[in-house]
């Protein structure tokens, strides 16, 4: 990732402190492979920003690198310039995430020659930065040095933080087929999504199908996803005429997107497919989620949003869960469940199978493509993006638990997660009118996304 980078500096203070952040940062960079741009030694006072001319400078600087710069560093190594810093930002208009960071005094060094005032500087900045209306994030704490484990820390949420941000102001996501009419949970709004970059593109479930029966066991490409989907997971005792119609599926779907550039989908399962088409979808969503191309069933698109999110703010898969049944009488746990489409990195007893529960309505036989798998003990993330159509906002709940390899005797893909004060989350899910459908990510990335949704995107989030 490219980040571009502004070092503030202001006369009175000893330049020297300047011409070193610089060099501590291209290192910093080095390690974490990021690229930085920045100004040159040559081009300002040793590549600081402190007058209008030099801001004006480092704005044409990033304007060039326009399609590179993810987000921006401010460094303050002294008190820093607050117009010099907020002038560029604007006079760039990039309008990507900024961060703010601010080197520490020591107290053994608090004369003139080595004295940097940042502590103050940094709220100078942010106030300016506040006046001109342009967001930004902090560091965990207020002063660090770039070397430090907690600023390195800072500076690897801040670059998921950008990805999120980036990624849902252009994310495309597919909505193929209509929503199952006993659905009204997933229900949206596409103009509220697409006024917040999320671009929605419709298909009808029967251009899908109708491709699909048009292609036969003999095609090359589909013999090809046989072999891929034999390879992903094992067909336990799916027959092989189920395993060519998820193939003949698999290739029409992955035509789809390519067509269509689309990032995330979200399809119509229940039950439709079933009774038109003869199998399960989960196979192929699970495959593409597993390869960072989230699929969400019910035509759960804001369920496709929340997966997409959380997978750019951990750089793994995602999964779409129901907050299915109690644990026991623990008030802490609960079983998260679906019919067979999560992620394999969930599940390492990955199997295709069939799904009971759908097929005691449209014959077992015609469910083959649900997956049957166990997620064992892992961190969690958890969270869900909704569009709230009477406010007309987008709204979010995210917060952290753990997964836990307490027993569970079911089918299907299951799991359990303890979480803290869970009766109280059930009870803002319910009275908030969220979904039963949530999102689980087995990662720790709730604050990186309470800061991208909330800071950048601007909605309203709940964080648990």
């Amino acid at each position: 990732m490219t980040l571009g980078v502004i070092i503030g500096n202001r006369d009175f203070f000893p330049d020297s402190l300047v011409e070193k952040a610089r060099t501590e940062i291209i290192e910093v960079f080095e390690k974490l492979n990021l690229k930085p741009v920045l100004l040159d030694t040559t081009e300002t006072k040793l590549g600081g920003v402190e007058t209008y001319q030099e801001a004006m400078k480092c704005a044409n600087l990033f304007k060039a690198h326009r399609e590179e710069i993810s987000g921006i560093l401010v460094l303050l190594p002294n008190f820093g310039d607050e117009k010099g810093v907020a002038d560029t930002l604007k006079l760039a208009g990039l309008n990507v995430p900024v961060l703010i960071q601010a080197y520490p005094d020591e107290l053994s060094k608090m004369n003139v020659v080595n004295r940097r005032d940042s502590w103050c500087g940094k709220i100078s900045v942010c106030n300016n930065l506040y006046q001109y209306g342009i967001k930004y994030s902090l560091t965990s704490q207020h002063v660090s040095l770039p070397s430090s484990e907690v600023f390195q820390r800072d500076l690897k949420d801040f670059v998921a933080v950008c990805r999120v941000t980036n990624g849902l102001k252009s994310v495309r996501i597919g909505a193929i087929g209509a929503r199952p009419g006993a659905f009204n949970t997933v229900r949206y709004s596409e103009k509220i999504l697409q006024r917040n970059g999320v671009t929605v593109t419709t298909f009808d479930l029967s251009e899908i199908l109708g491709r699909a029966n048009k292609l036969s066991g003999d095609d090359a490409k589909v013999k090809q996803h046989i072999e891929s989907i034999n390879a992903y997971a094992s067909k336990g005792k799916t027959p092989n005429e189920a395993m060519l119609q998820i193939a003949k599926l698999d290739v029409v779907l992955k035509e789809v997107m390519e067509e269509y550039a689309l990032d995330a989908t979200a399809i119509q399962c229940w039950t439709s497919l079933q009774q038109n088409y003869g199998c399960n979808v989960c196979t192929s969503m699970s495959i593409m989620s597993e390869n960072m191309l989230p699929s969400a069933c019910e035509v759960d698109v804001t369920g496709t949003l929340s997966m997409y999110a959380m997978q750019l703010a951990s750089g793994s898969p995602s999964a779409l869960v129901d907050w299915n049944n109690n644990y026991a009488d623990d008030p802490e746990k609960c079983v998260l469940f679906h019919c067979g489409n999560w992620a394999k990195s969930f599940l390492p007893d990955i199997e295709i199978s069939n799904a009971p529960i759908l097929g005691t309505t449209v014959g077992v036989e015609n469910t083959y493509g649900a997956l049957d798998g166990r997620t064992p003990a892992m961190p969690l993330t958890y969270g869900r993006i909704s569009t709230d159509d009477p406010k007309g906002v987008i709204k979010a709940y995210i917060g952290e638990g753990e997964l836990t390899d307490d027993p569970l005797s079911t089918f299907g893909n299951r799991a359990v997660a303890q979480i803290n004060d869970l009766e109280g989350l059930m009870k803002y899910i319910c009275r908030n009118g969220f979904e039963h459908h949530v999102v689980m990510n087995a990662s720790k990335t709730a604050g990186i996304l309470e800061e991208a949704l909330s800071n950048y995107m601007g909605w309203e989030v709940y964080k648990h």
